[in-house]
């Protein structure tokens, strides 16, 4: 369009709504860093408002703390019972005010409160290809059932163990002389791309699930 000599664009972007997003960890929290890396490096639509860990030895308090997140230690350990644990984590997530929550290595099975609140939205990251090797020691098991393929899956969570709606798979070779250390370090690698795409794809609103089905826009 051209008005008085001057060219006037009408291709201007449009603000991004940007996705408040938090996670929940147990361990050393990679998977967690490559989402958070990803928010820094613009690839994500999202701002992370919070980390939630059952364990105040998880390195993943580091890498929160490292970039401004803000940390919520729920130690497991000082409950006598699961119910009086997530009473205070269900507290606890709904304090981050979080569109989407991610399970970057959380350890424990959420209780069907929690699931039914968050339903829709809450992914998971499993070092297997579901619904094969659900469960701990996941990479152990495709090395002791002797698959030629395993990998890595992130679904979204139900109220069973690694049961969700699934998001996105990615393959690894298992090869002869692999034991669990070095497939989990293969599996690892995709992690830490499958992850934060399927965070991406949530967040730009492109996921649709309908029963058992994830379907990409």
């Amino acid at each position: 369009m051209r008005r008085s000599g001057r060219t006037i664009s009408m291709d201007t972007e449009m603000p991004v709504h940007k996705k408040r997003i938090a996670a929940l960890a147990s361990g050393r929290g990679s998977n967690f860093q490559a989402v958070i890396d990803a928010i820094a490096a613009g690839d994500i639509p999202a701002i992370c408002t919070g980390l939630i860990t059952d364990n105040p030895q998880a390195h993943a308090i580091e890498r929160a703390r490292a970039v401004g997140v803000p940390v919520t230690v729920i130690d497991y350990a000082n409950f006598s019972t699961k119910a009086a644990y997530e009473e205070m984590l269900l507290a606890a997530m709904r304090n981050c005010r979080a569109d989407l929550f991610v399970l970057a290595g959380y350890m424990r099975i959420l209780g069907p409160a929690i699931v039914h609140e968050f339903s829709g939205r809450m992914m998971n990251i499993h070092p297997a290809l579901l619904p094969a090797f659900a469960g701990l020691n996941a990479q152990q098991q495709a090395i002791e059932y002797g698959v030629k393929v395993a990998g890595c899956t992130v679904h979204i969570v139900d109220e069973g163990m690694d049961t969700g709606p699934i998001v996105i798979q990615r393959c690894v070779p298992v090869l002869p002389d692999d034991d669990e250390s070095s497939l989990a370090d293969r599996i690892l690698a995709e992690e830490h791309t499958a992850l934060p795409l399927a965070v991406k794809l949530f967040c730009e609103d492109r996921l649709e699930i309908t029963d058992r089905r994830v379907r990409i826009r």
